[in-house]
């Protein structure tokens, strides 16, 4: 009897093995919410479609919900507070893992503890523009011309603590204390309308085909994409380094995030989902055509490395500049 028990046993685990999708499902019939923390048209925007568009086969149900505000900040305290079963995600980037809680003295959600990682999937380079009134045509050029007019030149960003203004304040810093003043803007649109207008005379916006446009166009000109290469999207422009202020670097990474607690299980099938979405050929394509650079291989693990890196070179330059959104 107790030998007919034990083997019944070992049919009824072997049987469970072979279903633990249904075990572990965490879609269902409900809608997957991937929260984007901006408002729409934004870079976060564009590259969190680009990545729903591909990955909502993969789901009965995706939706897309833009909570922006605070850098991102709003964004991701919502799904940090979420339920961690897999039906909230978040497209968390530099921003929202990195910069905006190092610049809070009291932050309601830590990047480390509140969150799990699933994987970062591309970057975006940050860049310097300047009005074409402004009579230079490198960052060398850029910096004589701020110190022979101190108090003429602003640069605009997309908000307090966002990585487009810890773009700017590193420009400022490295090229030993520039008086130059920083405009925050709620968003891309509103900062690009003032810089062709002239009201501004720099901006430091992340690279996208809008931006790339514009300065074909000869209506805006980039000075530089501040990473260690210059955009497949636009090989014409300089690197920081080639611009003649090499270390300048300020990329951005996107990537998807869970809150914590989501079990190990559902955190492998969204790693799964996402490693499928980044290894389409024609994916990458879309992302390069938009200004973006892939980043394939990016799993929990080297994402949580990765992350915890940005962390501890950021934290010492936010400290440095004051830069707080207390």
């Amino acid at each position: 009897m107790k030998t007919l028990l034990f083997r019944l046993a070992l049919v009824v685990t072997s049987f469970i093995g072979l279903v633990p999708a249904r075990a572990v499902e965490p879609f269902g019939p409900h809608p997957v919410h991937l929260v984007v923390p901006s408002v729409p048209g934004g870079v976060h925007d564009v590259v969190g479609r680009l990545w729903a568009e591909r990955a909502r086969a993969q789901f009965s149900s995706l939706v897309i919900d833009n909570h922006g505000g605070v850098g991102g900040y709003i964004g991701a305290l919502d799904v940090a507070r979420s339920k961690a079963d897999g039906n909230t995600l978040l497209l968390g980037s530099t921003s929202t893992q990195v910069l905006v809680p190092a610049q809070m003295s009291h932050p309601r959600y830590d990047p480390a503890r509140d969150f799990d990682a699933i994987g970062l999937f591309a970057t975006s380079q940050t860049t310097i523009a300047v009005h074409p009134s402004v009579p230079a045509q490198n960052l060398t050029d850029l910096v004589a011309y701020v110190r022979a007019n101190p108090g003429k030149v602003s640069y605009g960003s997309t908000g307090m603590g966002s990585v487009t203004h810890m773009a700017g304040e590193s420009f400022r810093r490295m090229a030993g204390g520039l008086d130059i003043a920083h405009v925050p803007y709620k968003g891309v649109g509103q900062g690009i309308a003032d810089l062709l207008a002239g009201q501004i005379l720099m901006m430091t916006p992340n690279a996208t085909p809008q931006i790339i446009q514009l300065h074909r166009g000869g209506r805006i000109r980039i000075l530089a994409v501040l990473g260690n290469s210059r955009l497949s999207a636009a090989p014409e422009i300089p690197t920081s380094a080639e611009a003649g202020m090499p270390g300048l670097l300020v990329p951005m990474f996107f990537g998807i995030f869970v809150p914590a607690g989501t079990p190990v299980a559902v955190v492998r099938q969204l790693d799964a989902i996402n490693q499928r979405v980044i290894a389409d050929p024609s994916f990458q394509q879309t992302l390069i055509a938009g200004g973006f650079q892939p980043m394939p291989g990016m799993g929990p693990e080297r994402t949580r490395q990765y992350v915890s890196e940005e962390i501890t070179r950021w934290t010492p330059i936010i400290k440095s500049t004051g830069a707080t959104m207390d």
